[in-house]
Parts: C-alpha cells; structure tokens; sequence
C-alpha cells in the first residue's frame, strides 16, 4: 500500500469515526428524564420530547432509496418530508427565542437536517422546561407587510402537531418500502428495550 492509499484509507476512517460519533451524540435516542414539576413549560417540553424520539427513529437507517420513496406519483417522498419536519423545527424552536422565521437552508444533506432538526427540538424544549411565560413565545415572521406573531397556541395545533403526523407518514412509508423502523422500542417509556 503506497503513501496516497495509506492516506486515504486513514481520511475515511476519519470520516467513517466522525459521523458515527455525530450520530451517537444525537438527542433523543431516549427520551429524557422527567422533569421534576408540572408546569405549562414542562408539559410543553415534554411533548416536543415525544416528537424528538419519535423523529429519531422514524428517520434511523433511512437509505438513499428509502429517502427517495413515495407512496404515489402524486405524493412526497420520505426525503421531502424529512426535509419539511426539518423546516419546521426552526418554527418550533424559534418560537421558543421569540426569533424571526428565515427560510431553512434546504441545500444540506439529509444527515446534517436530521442533525439540525433533532438539535433545534432539544433546544426548545430545553428552554421550556425553564420557562412557563408560553404567553410571551411566539410564531413570528416578517414580510413586506411588516410583522406578523401568533400565539403558543398555534404552535401545538400547528408545527409541532403536523411534526408529528409526518413522522408517522415516515414511518409507514419506510415499512412500505421494506425499512421498517427498529422493534425494539417502548414509545410508552421512550425507551430502548435492551
């Protein structure tokens, strides 16, 4: 083996190791702890914690043909919807901030938007677990005519409802496709069943 070879084996290994270990620092493997208290904050946090696990093992082992499979001509591909679950991460944790929805950069590898996606939902939920002002974190964007906000409110029943529901078209679509998601997980406990 010369030199350049030894290099580059050495350069993928090196790639190999690091998305590995990007991918087992992900959040939401497991659901985390309780919180100790109720609390409007908590409760909300805890249900962006559901849709993390959920999102995470929706989306583990996806391949490249699984993320190119619709379900008909007509439909979104299991790669178009990650990438719209991606989107709307940043509507769920830029509420939490009381920052502007931007346009998400849609030019990233599903990797880096599953990455992103699972990062904003801890992010968020990590600020609500400190906060029980829901009141005062709003859907905000602005546009030519100027700044619009909605409440907390439209926040359950909108982004975070419809995360939810395209998880479950994830799902069903990557069984269809012959992926199914692992079976050895407690969606009740958010655990993995060792």
């Amino acid at each position: 083996m010369n030199t350049n070879s030894k290099m580059i084996a050495v350069i993928g290994l090196l790639f190999i190791s690091t998305t590995m270990l990007a991918q087992a620092s992900l959040p939401y493997r497991e659901v985390p702890p309780n919180p100790e208290k109720y609390s409007a904050g908590t409760v909300a946090a805890r249900l962006i914690d559901g849709l993390g696990f959920r999102f995470y093992w929706a989306t583990d082992g996806l391949t490249e043909s699984n993320l190119n499979f619709k379900p008909s001509k007509d439909g979104r591909t299991i790669g178009q919807t990650v990438m719209h679950i991606y989107e709307m991460s940043f509507m769920v944790v830029n509420a939490t901030t009381n920052t502007v929805n931007q346009r998400a950069d849609t030019t990233l590898t599903f990797a880096k938007m599953r990455e992103l996606t699972l990062n904003n939902l801890y992010q968020a939920s990590e600020t609500l677990k400190k906060s029980d002002d829901l009141e005062n974190m709003k859907i905000i964007y602005e546009g030519r005519n100027g700044k619009v906000e909605y409440p907390f409110w439209n926040h359950l029943n909108g982004p975070i409802a419809d995360c939810l529901w395209h998880v479950g078209q994830i799902v069903s679509m990557r069984r269809t496709d012959g992926n199914p998601i692992a079976g050895n997980l407690s969606f009740f406990s958010g655990k993995v069943v060792e």
